[in-house]
């Protein structure tokens, strides 16, 4: 076992595990800390604990100390000089007439180094803007190509629901999201109502699918042939929340709304016409 504690260096990035270095730490603190970047400062956001061997990246870097009012004040200037870099940046680029966006700029705690986030619709040479750039700050340059879902953590904004950008809040991790969980949500797949501020299918609905999919055992599928208290039956739409399927009656063909515990599945009709016995579970 190891003694570690959880530092953020960004308020919705990856936790990375230090030493703590016998220091008294708790969430909230501000720390200065060796990475493989140089030095950093960086924000506790789980507490001294201990995690089994296996699960910790080594060699482990120790929590150098925690920050001191001068640290912070480092820190505060760094965030004006990126805003300047920015707009020297921008004037490069387009003195270049590079096709790329800047995204953002982040200054090294100790000034070793400077990265710059971009996007672009293909690979960009900008070894003449490195140089033009390293001109100007006298440090090293590094430039950094991001992807929309990246870009729109970085920048932040809010969502259709109104409230703060996931992943520029707390989502740490982006996971694959695919058009089949707005389907089983049975949402509507205009992709202006399912996609985010980035453009790609909204994270959200990856958080809601184990839901779904737990709530959905139980239930015939849609095209299932079933057999109603009014007779056989073809389902055509399931709703979890009121626990019951939609079902397009075979004799008068209405369709009517029964609770999914009234009905039983007769089976499908597959690709090779032959029709199987289900028992769903109740």
């Amino acid at each position: 076992m190891v003694l570690v504690v959880g530092v953020r260096f960004k308020r919705a990035g990856k936790i990375y595990h230090f030493d703590p270095n016998n220091l008294d730490l708790a969430p909230g603190d501000s720390v200065i800390v060796e990475t493989t970047r140089g030095v950093e400062m960086g924000r506790v956001v789980t507490p001294v604990t201990t995690l089994p061997d296996a699960e910790v990246v080594k060699p482990l870097k120790k929590v150098v100390r925690c920050a001191t009012a001068d640290d912070l004040a480092v820190m505060a200037k760094n965030r004006e000089k990126e805003g300047e870099a920015a707009v020297v940046a921008r004037e490069k680029i387009a003195a270049r007439n590079l096709p790329m966006k800047l995204v953002g700029v982040e200054y090294a705690f100790d000034g070793s180094k400077i990265v710059f986030y971009f996007t672009a619709d293909g690979r960009i040479d900008f070894r003449e803007l490195v140089k033009d750039l390293a001109g100007v700050f006298r440090t090293r340059i590094e430039l950094r190509q991001i992807g929309v879902r990246d870009e729109a953590k970085l920048i932040g904004g809010l969502g259709c629901c109104g409230r703060e950008l996931c992943c520029s809040l707390w989502l740490s991790d982006f996971t694959s999201v695919s058009i089949r969980m707005a389907k089983d949500q049975n949402l509507s797949l205009n992709p202006a109502k399912i996609s985010g501020i980035c453009g790609r299918l909204m994270c959200c609905l990856k958080f809601e699918n184990d839901t779904y999919e737990q709530e959905r055992v139980g239930f015939p599928e849609p095209g299932s042939r079933i057999i109603t208290p009014d007779g056989e039956g073809r389902v055509t739409a399931i709703n979890i929340f009121k626990k019951t399927v939609g079902v397009e009656l075979k004799e008068s063909k209405l369709i009517r709304e029964y609770p999914v515990n009234a009905v039983t599945v007769k089976g499908r009709e597959g690709t090779d016409g032959v029709k199987t016995t289900q028992n769903p579970q109740k």
